[in-house]
This record gives structure tokens, C-alpha cells and sequence, in this order.
């Protein structure tokens, strides 16, 4: 195989030529040797002679040609520098270019050094990475693209190499050298004073490698500088005394003049990237076991605090998934408000070793996870993406295109372990789909997977990780060579006359790494990404996402266009919602939320409604607040012979599913309207997978009921003869056997329903010799303003609102009191104060509108007046209402008394009702 490349990508040259309009005016430098003066060193070296104003004016320009705001001022970092001639100070301007990962940033930066040298003369660079494998892709890319390069920038003669510190003649090389230098280096190899390229070597005749480099001016070129903005490293950056450094990556922490942009809502739009579908693998809260996750332990201001994971009880009876802080003696059993974790008392937080240490001798350090079925969980994610990879693999072979999957583990030693859980369920898994696709039944296993994982060593007894070659043993460095530098065999099919060593590398298709691919490496034919951790993904998702976004390449090595083959799938360990809102966060952090309209002004103003004094002093009023405004006690009555038959009834016809996995798949799109553009996500499937119990001996789900009823709100008590009796009749036992605790949140939710419907249909309102206040009227209400609505009558006239503002919570409200104030047959409203409410079984309830109308004959004479208490909805359906609400609404019928509902009130000569529009009134 062998790449192509197309030099005439319009997002490429734009980027390209954004770059070389910065030195516009620049004359190309002709070769001379430089000499320092007083050192005996000589270089031929960078130059830049353009002024800073004129370097400003250029880039002020190119900025407005690409729609950017332009800056005042140049980019300049400062800082000391060590030279042959002694102690000084290094400056030089900082330019930046952000693309989208995989849409050729390398390459672009690549074609611009030698187009910079073309142009204007400039001969030395060095690229500066932050890893291993940063920098074997980089060199990769060098080799691919020779010819291509060469071809397209009219010849240039220029080496590449990754900087040596075993073979320092490459330094002199650099510098002495008329033709283009192009140096990769690793940060790590000039950021510390005992780094060879500082020290003075007999192998340069006394020289420091260092001081050559300085000579010769270099351009930095930076890949992924976020990397680099520590103090540290940005004094290694100027200890290089560069000419000017190009800064180039998809997601900058600082912008230095950025000269070019292509934001990742373009580049997905224009289909430049893979479009990226997410298959979401979700366990079901199992509220059977007790969940803890540690997410992390952490010190601020003299107080340890740790944050876990639990799987705490609503208000409703129903679990959920919810982090909670602990100090200390804090006991879990508040925290979840559950019984089942009051063994579970914190005991101690040890933040050197980020332990948190419970009283029952349970230890978590972060990311540690009891509780959750984290095999079923992985083995899910690793089947669906081999199978994923097996149907899209036998679509794809006929256009030539070789399907790879990348995985990333939740720790190295899931993988690299002999009998390690990621391995061993891979192993399992595709041996046992395999069998459904013969065109895989030749292979093993061991055959088609690989990993990359940073060097290992040891300290103090713990084993840890450097980015860096692992180099163990030989089938290590085979996978090194395979994944970082044999991208060709890795994009192959194996044929007919290939070796066994050609053979071995072709059929590799399933690559495993933790963190050392993490940024930098990507390979085009990564259809499918999984994310194997025991929590989210602690690596962002844009880096994820960034290892497989590039558009894919055929045998041939030419790009494949085609959308429907550029397709990426995300497998992570969350919902494909959370998944997608996280990528969107990221790229909201990085690029800016992508608004296109300011923002309004501030939503949350205040505003007041005062009282209209004069108007409680008219006798229609005064009679309205005297029948409204006595107060009342209620009695209920309760059946519980029917209660346990209805609860019963409606517990058979519930469904209790036993705890399951769930993979839902969604398209990710890039939404733009005239507000904003954003990622969203649009499901298209899904896929459910039953869990077997785990647990020796099961709850007991009478206690379970009685402690969910004991902590509900408003507590509910119910012997345990009558939830024994609820089980013994139940046709569900079964379902209490596979899902105890989701049996018990059922009877529970359905309990408190059944006996919430027979307190309201019970319940009997009973006046007393107490009333509401009328100088509370007198307290101005303060709410946000655009919840208020001058009270004014059409013609301009004072309204007929006991208030100059009236309080409106929908548009069905405003409307409703608009349509009030044309009605001429409205003397005088209130929309009633937060504080006037009706007691009731199932809480207070606060009843919209107080009305006081004066019905006319045909000959517009008054007739008669009605005092009317009506309550505002979308709906006259009760069904269609929240279940609390219509049950207010019905004690609210009870209390003042209904034509509609056809009961009898408490109060005398007050009619409610439940209306959508005025025109109901009556």
C-alpha cells in the first residue's frame, strides 16, 4: 500500500496559506553561514527581517480574511535563555492554527515549512511534541508524504529525523546544513539542565549541542502546545532562542494571534471527518446490591472531602444514581437515605494514597467500583463491538477497505495481564462470534489482536507506566513497529504471497491501549472506538473520538469520500445521551458555545406587585374575601379492605423487569440554526440484555416496602401483616425473586397511589372560626419581572386586578387574565397570593384566580353577581394532568364546592372550576 495525497484540499491550502501571508513583504533569504561572535560557532540560520509593525499589519489582515476578530498586538514570548554568549533574554512571536483532529493538521504543517521555504528562505525546523507517540507519527507522516511533498513544493532539499541525544552530528547537521532541516523532538529531551543536548560533549569538540541549535534561529513548529504552557516548558521552549513558533492543534488552552480556523461543526458538516454514531452500553441501577463508587479524595482548605457514588432513594421510592460528599464520620445510610448501607460509616480519607476507608473494612481508591456488574458490563461493550466490527468488515471488503477497532482499558493490566478480565472476555467473545461469520473461523483470538501500552518500571514496589517504548519482549516490539510505525501492514488484507511476518502483522484488526495513544496517533481505518472503564472515561472525549474521526483509505491508499462507509462508532460505558451532551461540553469549553445571536439581557430581573389599597375597600371585594378567605379542617376516610384489593390489582398488571443492560445506538449530528450550532444526538436503535442475580440470599421484600413507606414523603405507615398480605395475593412473586428491590419500589409507588386516590375521594372539608388575614394582601409580591403583567384595561384604563401587576406562570395564565381584563362583566380579580392555600391530603394546595363577575340580562341591566374561584390549565382532562395536580383539583372542588365536579363545598356561594380560557367562565 501506498498513501496518496491530494495537494489541493481547500480547508488545507486555506490554513497553508494563512501562514505564509505573515511574513508578506519578506524577502527570501539567500543561504550564508552566521557567525557567534566570540564562541567559534557558525550556523546558517533563520532570519526574519520584517518590523513588528509590519508583522502586525500582516497578521491583522490575514485575520479579517478569515472572519477572525483581529488582535492589538503581537504574541510574544519572553523568557531567559542560556547562550554561548552568556546569560540573555529569548523572544519571539507566537502564531496559532486550530483544525479539527483528522483533518490533516500534520500534513498541513508538514507542507508549510517547505512552502516557508520556498517563499521567503527559512531552512530550519524543529517539530516539538509531548510523546512518543506523537513523535512516531509525525516521522511516519515525514515518510509517507516525501514524494508528495516534494512534487508539490518544487523539490526542496530537506531531511527529516527525530532528534538523538547517541548522535549529536545530527545537531551539527542542523545547523550547519544549507538545505531544509527538519528535527522532531520530544520536550522531554531539552526541558531539564541534565538533558545531553545542554551539556558540553568531547563529541562536538567541546561544544554544547544547544548552543548550535540556537544558532541556527529554528522555527518551532508545535504540535499540541497545550502541552507546553507550564512555566517549565515554556522556558525549555525559549532556551532554543527561536525565530517564531507556529502553534497548531485542535483544541488550544491559549490562543497566541490565531491566523486559522476550522471548527469542528464545519469540518463535520462538510463531512471532512467521519460522522460518529454513539452505542451507549447502560446498566440498569441495580438497587439489589449496594453501589459505591469512589470518584475522588480531595483536600481544600485544610479539609479532606471525598466524593462517592451511591445509589440513593427519591422521594418517590425509585434509586438513582447520585454522587455525594463524605468527611469523616459521615454515615452512608443518610447520604442514600437506605438501610442497606448503614454499614458503611466513613472511617477514614488518607488523600496521599486517595483511599477512602470505611468502618466496616471496605477501602476504595478512585475509580474502584463495588456493586456493579462491571464483567457484564465490559463483555457487553467488547461483543457489540465485534460484532459491529464483522458486519461492517464484510460490507466494506468489497470496496477495499480494512476495518480496524480500538479499544481503551479502564487499567493496563485488563489487558497485558496473562489472565487479565479484558482479554479473557475478548477472547470469549469473539471465538464465540466468530461462528456466525465464516470468514473469520481460520482466525484466533491471539491472531487478530495487539496493544500498545507506555514502558513499564517499578518503584517502591508498584508497577507504572511511561509513554515510552515497552520494548518487554519481542512480540511487544512487534506490536510497537505494527500500530506506531507500520500503518501500511496495519490497513492491509493478507494475501496470497505474503511471508509469515507479513501475514502475522495484516491480520491484526483489534488494537488495546490505556493511555499512550491517548493524542497524537490516529489511523484512519478506526471504525470503532470502545471505552472499557470501570467509570466515564477520565480522557476527553474529543480525544477519544480523535483516533478514528480521519477519513478511511482503500488498498490503494486513496481516500474513501463515501459517507455511508465514513461512518465511526463510539462504544462507551454511558448513555449515548450523556455521551453526546460530554463531546458537546468539550467542544463548548474549547471553541465557545458556537452562539450566533447576543445574549439577552439578564431574564432573572425583579419586579414587584403592589397592592391596590383603594380596591379592598369596594364592597365587591370585600364581599369576595369573606366567603374565600375562612379557613377549614378536613377529615378523611379510609377502606383498607379496598386499598389492598385495588393496590393488589394494579400490581399484577405492572411490569417489573429484571435488572438489564442496555445498548442504544445514536447518530451524532451538527446542528446549525440561527441561535447556535451544537452535536446532537438522534437514536436509531436498540438492544436489551437481561442480568442474572447475584446474591446468596435475597432481600426480604416486606422490610424493603415498610423502609421505603418509613422514608417516603409524607411518610407512610402500613403494618407488615398488610404488605405481607400485598405479596401473599400478588401474581408478581416471581419478578420479587429476580428483582426484589425494583418489586418493592413498584408495590411501593403503587401503594401510595391507591391510598392518595382514596384520601381525596374521602376526603370532607369542615369551616372553622379562622380566617386568612387581610393585611397580608398588603405585602408587595416579588417576583422575576417577566413573570409579571401590567393590569390595565384595553382602552388604558386602571385594570380590574386587585394588584398594578399581576403574576403569570404560563402563557395559559397571561392569557387567561388578559381575556379578564376586556371582559366588561369582570368587576375585580386577584390572582391568589402563594401563601393563600387549601390544606389537602396530598399537600397544600394554592388555587390560581378569585373572580368576581356581574352577569347582565339581554338589555344590559345587572342581573346578578358571581363569586368564582377558578383554576388555569391546558387541559380539562385530569388525565392528562400530573397525578398530584388533578388530585389538588379535586380537593380544591371539595373544599369551595363544583357544578363541574359535581360536589358540594364548605364554603357557601363560591363555585370552582378548572378552565383553559375566560370564555369558560361561567
Amino acid at each position: 500500500m501506498h498513501f496518496r495525497f491530494s495537494a489541493q484540499q481547500p480547508h488545507q491550502l486555506a490554513a497553508l496559506r494563512s501562514v505564509l501571508d505573515l511574513f508578506d513583504g519578506h524577502p527570501r533569504v539567500p543561504t550564508a553561514l552566521r557567525f557567534v561572535a566570540g564562541t567559534g560557532l557558525a550556523a546558517v540560520a533563520n532570519d526574519l527581517p520584517l518590523d513588528e509593525a509590519r508583522l502586525l499589519q500582516n497578521l491583522r489582515a490575514v485575520q479579517q480574511g478569515n472572519g477572525l476578530p483581529p488582535d492589538e498586538r503581537l504574541a510574544w514570548i519572553e523568557a531567559p535563555a542560556e547562550t554561548a554568549e552568556g546569560a540573555t533574554t529569548a523572544r519571539f512571536p507566537n502564531f496559532s492554527v486550530e483544525m479539527e483532529t483528522g483533518t490533516g493538521k500534520t500534513y498541513v504543517y508538514l507542507r508549510t515549512a517547505l512552502e516557508l521555504y520556498r517563499a521567503y528562505g527559512l531552512r530550519k525546523f524543529i517539530v516539538v511534541v509531548h510523546s512518543v507517540a506523537v513523535r512516531e507519527g509525525v516521522l511516519k507522516t515525514l515518510r509517507v508524504t516525501e514524494a508528495h511533498l516534494k512534487e508539490t513544493c518544487g523539490n526542496p532539499p530537506y531531511r527529516f529525523y527525530a532528534y538523538d541525544s547517541a548522535n549529536l552530528t545530527q545537531v551539527r547537521q542542523f545547523a550547519l546544513s544549507d538545505g531544509v532541516e527538519l528535527m522532531v523532538m520530544t520536550i522531554d529531551a531539552f526541558n531539564k539542565a541534565s538533558n545531553v543536548i545542554r551539556q558540553s560533549t568531547d563529541r562536538l569538540q567541546g561544544e554544547t549541542p544547544i548552543h548550535l541549535v540556537q544558532a541556527a534561529r529554528p522555527v518551532l513548529i508545535l504540535d499540541e502546545p497545550q502541552n507546553f504552557e507550564s512555566e517549565a516548558r515554556t522556558q525549555a521552549l525559549a532556551a532554543l532562542c527561536p525565530l517564531l513558533a507556529l502553534r497548531y492543534s485542535a483544541t488550544h488552552r491559549t490562543l497566541h494571534n490565531l491566523v486559522y480556523r476550522l471548527t469542528p461543526y464545519e469540518a463535520y458538516r462538510a463531512r471532512l471527518v467521519k460522522q460518529i454514531e454513539v452505542a451507549g452500553v447502560e446498566q440498569d441501577v441495580d438497587a439489589n446490591r449496594v453501589f459505591l463508587r469512589l470518584d475522588e479524595v480531595r483536600t481544600e482548605r485544610r479539609t479532606l472531602t471525598a466524593r462517592l457514588a451511591v445509589h440513593a432513594q427519591r422521594a418517590d421510592g425509585r434509586v438513582e444514581e447520585r454522587v455525594v460528599t463524605v468527611r469523616p464520620g459521615d454515615g452512608l445510610e443518610a447520604k442514600a437515605g437506605r438501610a442497606e448501607y448503614a454499614p458503611f460509616v466513613v472511617e477514614e480519607l488518607d488523600a496521599g494514597e486517595g483511599v477512602v476507608r470505611f468502618a466496616n473494612g471496605v477501602e476504595l481508591r478512585p475509580g474502584d467500583v463495588r456493586g456493579a456488574d462491571r464483567e457484564a458490563v465490559f463483555d457487553a461493550q467488547i461483543r457489540y463491538t465485534i460484532e459491529e466490527h464483522f458486519r461492517k468488515q464484510r460490507r466494506l471488503r468489497e470496496r477495499g477497505v480494512k476495518v480496524l477497532s480500538l479499544f481503551f482499558l479502564d487499567r493496563v493490566d485488563s489487558y497485558a495481564a496473562d489472565d487479565g478480565l479484558v482479554r479473557r472476555l475478548f477472547d470469549r467473545a469473539f471465538d464465540g462470534l466468530k461462528v456466525r461469520y465464516p470468514e473469520w473461523a481460520h482466525l484466533s483470538a491471539e491472531q487478530v489482536r495487539a496493544g500498545y501500552f507506555a514502558a513499564r518500571r517499578t518503584r517502591a514496589g508498584e508497577t507504572l507506566y511511561e509513554d515510552s517504548r515497552s520494548g518487554e519482549s519481542e512480540k511487544d516490539r512487534e506490536a510497537y513497529d505494527l500500530i506506531l510505525r507500520d500503518k501500511e501492514s496495519l490497513l492491509s488484507f493478507p494475501e496470497p504471497g505474503d511471508d509469515e511476518a507479513a501475514r502475522r502483522k495484516k491480520q491484526v484488526a483489534f488494537l488495546f491501549s490505556h493511555s499512550a495513544l491517548r493524542e497524537g496517533w490516529d489511523n484512519p481505518n478506526v471504525f470503532q472506538l470502545c471505552t472499557l472503564n470501570q467509570t466515564a472515561s477520565e480522557m476527553k472525549k474529543r480525544q477519544e473520538i480523535g483516533r478514528g474521526v480521519r477519513l478511511a483509505v482503500d488498498q490503494t491508499g486513496e481516500r474513501v469520500h463515501d459517507p455511508k462507509v465514513n461512518v465511526l462508532t463510539v462504544v462507551p460505558n454511558e448513555s449515548y445521551e450523556r455521551y453526546v451532551a460530554a463531546y458537546q461540553a468539550e467542544v463548548e469549553q474549547e471553541w465557545g458555545a458556537g452562539a450566533r445571536v447576543p445574549k439577552p439581557d439578564d431574564a432573572r430581573r425583579p419586579g414587584v406587585a403592589r397592592l391596590r389599597k383603594e380596591y379592598t375597600l369596594r364592597p365587591e371585594f370585600r364581599e369576595l374575601w369573606s366567603r374565600i378567605s375562612r379557613r377549614t379542617r378536613y377529615s378523611v376516610r379510609l377502606d383498607s379492605a379496598r386499598l389492598l384489593a385495588d393496590a393488589v390489582a394494579e400490581l399484577d398488571r405492572a411490569e417489573i423487569a429484571a435488572p438489564a443492560l442496555h445498548v442504544r445506538r445514536a447518530r451524532v449530528e451538527a446542528e446549525n440554526t440561527d441561535a447556535a450550532e451544537r452535536f446532537a444526538a438522534v437514536q436509531v436503535a436498540e438492544r436489551v440484555r437481561e442480568l442474572e442475580p447475584h446474591w446468596a440470599e435475597a432481600p426480604n421484600v416486606v422490610e424493603l416496602m415498610a423502609a421505603m413507606l418509613e422514608h417516603a414523603s409524607p411518610p407512610v405507615r402500613l403494618t407488615r401483616r398488610t404488605l405481607a398480605e400485598l405479596f401473599r395475593r400478588t401474581r408478581q412473586q416471581a419478578a420479587a425473586l429476580r428483582n426484589p428491590h425494583g418489586f418493592a419500589t413498584t408495590a411501593v409507588r403503587i401503594l401510595r397511589h391507591q391510598l392518595a386516590e382514596q384520601l381525596v375521594a374521602g376526603v370532607r372539608y369542615e369551616p372553622l372560626d379562622e380566617w386568612y388575614e387581610m393585611s397580608r394582601l398588603e405585602l408587595d409580591v416579588r417576583i422575576v419581572a417577566d413573570y409579571l403583567e401590567p393590569s390595565r384595561r384595553p382602552d388604558g384604563r386602571d385594570g380590574v386586578s386587585l394588584y398594578d401587576q399581576v403574576v403569570v406562570e404560563s402563557e395559559v395564565e397571561r392569557r387567561f387574565m388578559q381575556q379578564l381584563e376586556r371582559d366588561e362583566r369582570v368587576k375585580l380579580y386577584v390572582k391568589l397570593p402563594r401563601w393563600f392555600t387549601v390544606p389537602t391530603p396530598v399537600g397544600d394546595y394554592n388555587p390560581d384566580w378569585a373572580v368576581v363577575l356581574e352577569r347582565r340580562d339581554e338589555f344590559g341591566e345587572p342581573r346578578d353577581v358571581l363569586y368564582l374561584v377558578r383554576e388555569t390549565k391546558h387541559t380539562l382532562e385530569l388525565d392528562e394532568l400530573r397525578p398530584d395536580e388533578a388530585r389538588r383539583i379535586r380537593c380544591g372542588a371539595r373544599y369551595f364546592g363544583s357544578r363541574q365536579f359535581g360536589t358540594a363545598g364548605a364554603l357557601d356561594g363560591l363555585d370552582y372550576k378548572l378552565v383553559t380560557s375566560a370564555s369558560e367562565l361561567e
